[in-house]
């Protein structure tokens, strides 16, 4: 297995008195989280005392105690199958796989001979600190849920690191990354607003790596005062056709309802009332509401005024062929008169003369 502890410091550390010792090669060890590492000593002892010679019956490595017995790696369940015990003449290495950040401790080497009161413990031990870059960090939104205009609202970054991580908090606009006033795992919006709305990015960094992950913000809020306007713009004729629009800013988007005086006329999402054909009984004040689920908004009023259709050639034209018979008869009947009138002047004379002689009592009776 390939050892991957990436710092080892200290003097050999040798403990004991006389001949009785453990030589550690480091006092302090940093490995990365899950790697391998070994943790190397050598010890001794008197090959003779008390008449006797001396031998070994017993080593292990240890880092607590259970009561008043000191547990054996080998038997303690943190480190079931991650440890190995190496021993070549009195060389001693414990070697620890897969390493875990709770694997940090002290280790000491212990040996048991035959001898009386021949146990002896190597202390102090090695330092074991187990590191780790900086996992994907974790960014949580409190309080859950939709996010409302001017309520307080807390972005939370977390990452499992050791060395402890140091936080930074980005916010994405566009392809750029603003940096906003927070290099605390928390970013705080005392009073959010709708342009705080976007994606957040925090980042994690230790000496051992960076990462980063992000959250998106969307602040719900009522919709604004509504924009209304009458198209096409300028004179507004009867037959024509013509739109009012009516739009709202809002989060989520807003229906809007259209009103003549009280009279409900449309209501939708698009915001537009469309009258085909107009005519003069359209012309009136106007007001459009703009409404979500987080309120409701009138518009200021909005005047139409529809001019009449009045177009005299137009008009001419339409009256010319039912009337062309009668403006004829009139004429003839004018020529008529004028002929009338020249032939009576011819006529006067003569007339006068046959008045002058005229008497009264060549009138028959029933004409008197």
């Amino acid at each position: 297995e390939q050892q991957a502890a990436i710092l080892m410091q200290g003097n050999s550390m040798v403990q004991g008195q006389e001949e009785w010792g453990v030589t550690y090669n480091f006092t302090e060890i940093c490995a990365l989280k899950g790697s391998t590492v070994d943790i190397r000593c050598n010890y001794r002892y008197p090959s003779w005392e008390n008449d006797s010679y001396t031998e070994v019956e017993e080593s292990f490595w240890f880092t607590k105690m259970n009561g008043n017995e000191l547990v054996d790696l080998r038997t303690d369940p943190e480190y079931s199958g991650r440890v190995q015990y190496i021993s070549d003449n009195n060389n001693c290495t414990l070697r620890i796989t897969d390493l875990r950040e709770s694997d940090s401790a002290e280790y000491k080497f212990r040996f048991t001979t035959n001898q009386t009161r021949g146990e002896y413990s190597g202390s102090p031990g090695v330092t074991l600190s187990v590191t780790d870059a900086p996992r994907v960090p974790s960014v949580s939104v409190s309080p859950s849920g939709e996010i409302v205009e001017n309520s307080s609202v807390t972005l939370t970054c977390s990452s499992d690191a050791n060395p402890a991580a140091n936080y930074t908090w980005y916010k994405r606009n566009g392809n750029q990354y603003l940096q906003p006033p927070s290099k605390e795992p928390q970013l705080v919006f005392r009073s959010i607003q709708p342009s705080d709305s976007g994606e957040y990015y925090c980042t994690a960094e230790n000496e051992l790596g960076r990462t980063s992950n992000y959250t998106s913000i969307n602040v719900k809020y009522p919709p604004r005062v509504p924009s209304v306007s009458v198209r096409p713009s300028g004179e507004i004729v009867e037959g024509s056709s013509v739109n009012l629009t009516c739009s709202s800013d809002a989060n989520p988007a807003a229906n809007y309802t259209w009103y003549k005086e009280n009279q409900t006329l449309f209501q939708g999402p698009e915001g537009i009332h469309n009258f085909t054909s107009i005519s003069s009984e359209d012309r009136g004040i106007y007001h459009c509401s703009s409404e979500n689920q987080y309120g409701q908004i009138m518009s200021s009023p909005l005047s139409v005024d529809v001019q009449c259709k009045c177009n005299t050639r137009s008009n001419l034209l339409s009256w010319w062929p039912s009337n062309v018979l009668l403006i004829m008869h009139f004429l003839q009947l004018c020529l008529f008169h004028i002929h009338s009138l020249q032939f009576y002047l011819q006529l006067a004379p003569r007339s006068v003369r046959m008045f002058r002689g005229f008497k009264p009592s060549a009138i028959p009776e029933n004409h008197q």
